[in-house]
């Protein structure tokens, strides 16, 4: 699996000014990260992994997985997902394919490292913030904390207008 110290290798090669921080509590997920660090929403980010939906079928080569990036604690519509991927549907990706195909444990995705078929959107509200901002490792104990044009820079995300909804707006699932 990766982990913290496979991203903080690639910043390194990459010369990119990073800090891995050692978390005070171990989260369950990326949107935990506001409430640990003591930081607003904004400032912490989240990966969504969803799946291009066709009746009858679901992941094939020819509709790669949709990494979005988002505030924590925001989901994005999967209609504007669909829409942005030119698709009919996408919903939430199943963890043992998001474990599978990033390597990440899937509620601690990263929006580095990821396999260059996964398409990568970045909601332009997260996008804006131009400050340091924290972002899961793949591990329960760890965040990455990066400026986000370095962020954005190395992951190749397309800035996009997503909206979307507060976490506390509808039940907590397990959806990515």
């Amino acid at each position: 699996m990766k982990d913290a110290l496979s991203i903080h290798r690639l910043l390194l090669e990459r010369q990119t000014t990073h800090e891995i921080v050692r978390l005070p509590k171990h989260i369950g997920c990326a949107d935990d990260l506001p409430e640990v660090l003591g930081l607003p929403p904004f400032r912490c980010l989240c990966t969504r992994i969803f799946l291009p939906y066709e009746p009858g079928r679901l992941y094939t080569g020819r509709h790669p997985l949709v990494a979005v990036i988002v505030t924590a604690g925001s989901r994005p519509a999967p209609s504007v997902v669909a829409e942005a991927l030119d698709v009919p549907e996408v919903r939430p990706a199943p963890v043992d394919l998001i474990n599978e195909v990033t390597d990440y444990a899937a509620e601690l995705v990263a929006p580095l490292l990821l396999p260059a078929n996964v398409v990568m959107f970045v909601d332009q509200q997260a996008a804006c913030v131009d400050d340091v901002v924290y972002t899961a490792t793949g591990e329960a104990w760890t965040a990455l904390g990066i400026h986000t044009l370095d962020l954005f820079a190395l992951c190749d995300a397309k800035p996009t207008p997503i909206p979307c909804t507060h976490a506390s707006d509808r039940p907590r699932r397990s959806d990515h």
